[in-house]
């Protein structure tokens, strides 16, 4: 009994209660006009597996992730995983990317970018003095690069930019040069026209051009960014209010559930719930940053960091592509859009967060010296 209060006591509460008014936002969009859908209903029981998955992570102790054998074993099971989506997924949307379990389906590119930090933290941790030299930015940029060409193959654009955005921001917060920094945007540079050339298909080249000179193709691949920033403008200052939004109400927003489920919020609680939504996310940053700068080793110090990186860019890429500043991705928004496979690994994040902040000031002066020396 008195482990479970001291486990109890240790959660940052704060950052638990915020993410509930994220979850019932998300709620109320797909609650207004869902009827037979069951989005909503499935939802329900996303989030209550999601939110028992954080307190079950908050009991462990995740010190045996610093081992490089437990590492490696989830890489490779990642690996494998997302290899396997090539033969045994169907296709949904045009992509094979996810495992359909019943009326359910698991998405494996969400806890690989998990599984990415992690791994990035672990190895940043034991050469965060050396990160000057490129060799360590090829290295880590090949773990990435690895669930980076599964996912963009599927074809999953808007997964493989989250996974680039999460290695870029920990190579950055590790300490690159700036010369390395410039190398880096030119070999991303390289990449996205080898891309251009050899890889993405023709609807994504489409989508790109659009979100250059976005009047070329409203009636096709420009529909629905058109859709999402005319739903945006319309909210005006509070919103057409819950279950008024005509812009979902009437199907002219497409996947407002998941992919423009921003859009669909912003319609119905206008510029003032917006400007709410966006101070929620920023105490979830600053928590998860708060909680990073305490941890024992470098490893939890650059897990929380690369955690924090994780979330924003999920929700930086997602908004920008709902008001037409990015090309439309198919990125979810955390807590709000619907998904299983994003919530689990979401409430993942922060219930291992939870279970490092229980040791985080027991071990952290002599852990942090082993750190630097290798012990």
């Amino acid at each position: 009994m008195k482990q479970i209060f001291l486990v109890f006591k240790s959660i940052d509460w704060l950052l638990f209660a915020v993410t509930l008014p994220l979850l019932f936002a998300g709620l109320s969009v797909m609650n207004s006009f869902t009827g037979e859908s069951q989005y909503y209903e499935r939802q329900l029981v996303w989030i209550a597996i999601a939110l028992a998955t954080f307190f079950i992570f908050s009991f462990i102790d995740f010190r045996f992730l610093r081992s490089s054998g437990v590492l490696v074993t989830l890489f490779l099971t990642v690996i494998g995983s997302l290899t396997l989506l090539f033969f045994v997924a169907g296709v949904v949307h045009g992509t094979k990317s996810w495992f359909s379990i019943g009326a359910f389906s698991l998405q494996p590119s969400d806890p690989a970018k998990l599984i990415l930090i992690l791994i990035l933290a672990k190895y940043f941790s034991r050469r965060h003095i050396e990160i000057a030299d490129i060799k360590h930015i090829i290295v880590s940029g090949l773990y990435a690069l690895v669930i980076f060409l599964l996912v963009l193959f599927q074809p999953d654009f808007g997964s493989a930019i989250i996974i680039f955005l999460i290695w870029l921001g920990m190579v950055l917060v590790s300490g690159i040069s700036k010369k390395h920094l410039l190398l880096v945007f030119l070999m991303a540079l390289a990449a996205f026209l080898a891309m251009w050339s050899f890889i993405l298909a023709d609807y994504q080249k489409q989508r790109v051009l659009t979100f250059i000179h976005p009047p070329a193709d409203i009636r096709g691949a420009g529909y629905n960014a058109y859709q999402s920033t005319i739903a945006v403008g319309s909210g005006e200052l509070s919103g057409k209010g819950i279950g008024y939004g005509t812009q979902s109400r009437l199907k002219f927003l497409p996947e407002y559930e998941t992919d423009f489920i921003f859009a669909a919020f912003a319609e119905e609680w206008g510029f003032i719930g917006v400007m709410i939504l966006f101070a929620l996310f920023g105490v979830v940053i600053w928590r998860i940053l708060a909680n990073a700068f305490y941890g024992a080793t470098n490893f939890e110090i650059l897990f929380g960091l690369g955690l924090a990186i994780f979330f924003a860019s999920h929700f930086a890429v997602h908004v920008g592509m709902n008001i037409g500043l990015l090309p439309v991705t198919g990125v979810t928004v955390p807590f709000l859009s619907y998904g299983g496979s994003h919530l689990l690994t979401e409430f993942a994040g922060l219930g291992i967060l939870m279970g490092m902040r229980r040791y985080r000031r027991v071990a952290h002066k002599e852990a942090m010296k082993n750190e630097f020396l290798g012990v």
